[in-house]
């Protein structure tokens, strides 16, 4: 039933209460009822709507630069989303990690701590096809592990993907991120602790005919100094 009764509903609504088909202090009771909203203790939010909109816009800039950057770099049509952006806890995000993995560690200087970029096989092994002058079509019929050579190469193609990072987030902090380590295993990423509050950044990425998708794991520590802008 609507907010506004029709004619016909009023005549209704009169008609079954003085027959005692509908009894009037039951809705009474309906609209005395308090209002209560759950909360979680165990997992408060630290990111307000407001922080993840900001970042949220801030990756969408980021990602149009690294989609026009990567177009050219690999010779071939990229084009790279922003699809969701939530607060959640770290341990959701490292649960959800396939194995084996492309983890880059970035030091987010001069914020403290680290971010993590994680990459889907599927786009990993793209990158690396395409940078080694195959078709970047990712036929590989089995997941397997990355060489130290495969290695090398996402570390130099994700080193260059972060230069581009800085112009988006300059209205709210002067960054200058770069590339630690790449780590295969989320077992090895322990860098805080698994309740801790994390801004997660999914893209939607696609290098030639390959789809999948890569992360961007901020933790409330991180950016918790510069939260205020």
């Amino acid at each position: 039933m609507g907010d506004i009764l029709s004619q016909n509903e009023i005549d209704d609504l009169l008609a079954q209460l003085s027959t005692g088909e509908i009894n009037a202090h039951d809705f009474k009771k309906e609209s005395n009822e308090k209002k209560i909203k759950e909360h979680d203790f165990k997992r408060p939010s630290k990111f307000a709507k407001d922080h993840l909109r900001t970042m949220q816009i801030i990756h969408e800039n980021y990602a149009r630069l690294i989609t026009n950057f990567l177009s050219g770099y690999l010779r071939t049509l990229v084009q790279v989303d922003v699809i969701s952006m939530e607060a959640l806890q770290y341990s959701e995000f490292t649960n959800s990690i396939a194995n084996p993995a492309v983890l880059g560690i970035i030091n987010f200087n001069p914020l403290p701590g680290s971010i993590i970029f994680d990459f889907s096989p599927a786009i990993a092994y793209a990158l690396i096809e395409r940078i080694l002058g195959g078709k970047g079509s990712g036929g590989i019929e089995k997941i397997r592990g990355f060489t130290e050579i495969e290695i090398a190469i996402l570390m130099r193609i994700i080193s260059q993907m972060l230069t581009f990072m800085q112009e988006p987030w300059e209205n709210v902090a002067q960054i200058r991120p770069t590339l630690d380590r790449i780590e295969t295993n989320a077992q090895f990423v322990q860098i805080m602790n698994p309740t801790e509050m994390i801004a997660l950044v999914t893209f939607q990425a696609k290098v030639g005919e390959v789809e999948g998708l890569m992360n961007l794991c901020i933790p409330h520590m991180v950016v918790e100094p510069v939260l205020s802008k």
